[in-house]
Order: C-alpha cells, then sequence, then structure tokens
C-alpha cells in the first residue's frame, strides 16, 4: 500500500524555494536595502 504523502522536491521548491521568494516584495526590499543575506535562516 502506498503511503499518501508522496515528497516531490521540484513540487517543493517552485513552491517555496528561492524563486518562489523573488517574485515577493520581501525580497525586493530586502534587495533594495542591500542586505548581505536575503533569506534569514
Amino acid at each position: 500500500m502506498k503511503r499518501t504523502y508522496q515528497p516531490n522536491t521540484r513540487k517543493k521548491a517552485k513552491k517555496h524555494g528561492f524563486f518562489a521568494r523573488k517574485e515577493t516584495k520581501i525580497l525586493k526590499s530586502r534587495r533594495k536595502k542591500g542586505r548581505k543575506n536575503l533569506i534569514t535562516k
């Protein structure tokens, strides 16, 4: 029997990855400010 959660790395990256975040205002404002790291961990 297959498990319900079948992780797909590509799908996940498309939804939550860097390029998905690139489209948001937050990353644009951070880039304008001249942040060293755009995404905080």
